[in-house]
């Protein structure tokens, strides 16, 4: 009998039958352990982190089944709309592809696009080499891809926030992401995510896509704004990651035994 392998719900999938906003964390260390530990934590989603971190194709792999064996949902952040790179990362085995800095809404048609198998979109066919399908173990893959992949795209730009709405609506498009940090810089607001032309930014960019029907979510590390978007109805959030846990834990251990050992 022929092998029949299922994947497990896209995060659009738990998007849409979650009755609380979805909380996760980022991985960005590149440690398959990290993103293990983060996985079974009890959130919700895992961001690992192909932009501003030192993770590439490989390690993504393996970032992903260290992960699987969890509840937590991963998604995969690409830095940009490369369609050879989305092809890669879906085939290494993502099914939630998030991309930055997604301007207009031509560039979120060429996002989706690169998601999906002709005559839909241009993405490269390899399903029986790749860990995607688990090669041709999931029954029927290139004519079900479309059901089992699922794109988010991020505002981070006045150009973005000037068209969130028309980006929101672009069929394929299944959730946006507000990068608070490049928009501040984008605002001569650097480092200031909590400064209120800021803040009205990103209330902006909620107005705009909630009436479209397309999930939104904030990067909010400040635990204080991070309810207040809960309050405001954002549909998910990311609130820490694995390398900010580590660096405070650390630094704080260090503080206090530094302050116990000069006073002692």
């Amino acid at each position: 009998m022929p092998v029949r392998l299922e994947l497990p719900p896209t995060f659009a999938d738990r998007l849409a039958r979650a009755q609380r906003p979805l909380v996760g964390s980022w991985v960005c260390s590149g440690s398959p352990v990290a993103a293990e530990i983060a996985a079974g934590s009890g959130m919700d989603w895992l961001l690992i982190d192909g932009e501003h971190s030192p993770i590439g194709l490989e390690t993504t792999a393996s970032l992903l089944r260290a992960a699987a064996a969890y509840p937590a949902t991963a998604v995969v952040r690409v830095p940009s709309v490369d369609t050879v790179l989305i092809k890669q990362v879906l085939d290494a085995g993502a099914q939630n592809i998030m991309v930055s800095m997604v301007d207009t809404p031509e560039l979120a048609e060429q996002a989706a696009a690169a998601m999906f198998c002709p005559p839909r979109g241009g993405r490269g066919i390899g399903s029986a080499l790749a860990r995607s399908a688990r090669w041709n173990g999931v029954p029927d893959y290139l004519h079900r891809a479309h059901e089992l992949v699922r794109l988010t795209v991020q505002i981070e730009s006045a150009t973005a926030v000037e068209h969130a709405a028309d980006i929101a609506a672009v069929e394929g498009v299944d959730a946006v992401f507000v990068g608070p940090s490049d928009r501040a810089a984008s605002m001569g607001l650097i480092g200031q995510q909590t400064h209120p032309d800021l803040l009205e930014a990103v209330a902006h960019v909620y107005r705009e896509v909630h009436p479209t029907g397309t999930k939104i979510c904030v990067n909010a590390f400040d635990s204080t704004q991070a309810q207040q978007y809960v309050d405001d109805g954002f549909d998910y959030l990311a609130v820490t990651s694995d390398v900010t846990l580590m660096a405070q834990g650390t630094r704080a251990l260090a503080d206090q035994w530094s302050t116990q050992l000069r006073e002692g």
